[in-house]
């Protein structure tokens, strides 16, 4: 089991309630894949460095998981799609 992170940025018009389900989705599909959450940390609404879609914010999650190395692969497939995630980018952390 290797452990990871995922950086997530969901689109700043988000109400809170629809900010809650797109981040449980995102937390289900990484437990569907095999993965064990291990920590979630809200940064919370920030300024993107550039401009994304004409959004100038975000509102940053990262959630760190142990998971087998197919895990990544097939959470960036699906998370591609999702129309609420501006951007996303999942590292290994070294031992």
């Amino acid at each position: 089991m290797n452990k990871y992170e995922i950086g997530v940025i969901f689109k700043p018009t988000l109400e809170e309630e629809a900010l809650k389900e797109e981040l449980e989705r995102v937390q289900e599909l990484i437990t569907r894949f095999g993965g064990a959450i291990e920590k979630v940390d809200e940064w919370g609404r920030r300024r993107l460095a550039y401009e994304i879609e004409k959004l100038t914010e975000g509102i940053y999650y990262f959630i760190t998981f142990s998971s087998e190395s197919t895990a990544p692969a097939e959470i960036e497939s699906r998370i591609r799609i999702y129309e609420n995630v501006i951007r996303y980018l999942i590292v290994r952390l070294d031992a």
